[in-house]
């Protein structure tokens, strides 16, 4: 998993990447493609 400042980008990598809100921290997670996986906070 990734830990980035700032997960624009990362969301426009793969078209099922999801930005979520967990906890207080952002996460970009995607069913099809387990990789494309980041967090930020």
């Amino acid at each position: 998993m990734k830990i980035r400042n700032s997960l624009k980008s990362l969301r426009d990598r793969h078209r099922d990447n999801q930005l979520v809100r967990r906890k207080g921290r952002v996460y970009i997670i995607n069913k099809t493609q387990k990789r494309f996986k980041a967090r930020q906070g």
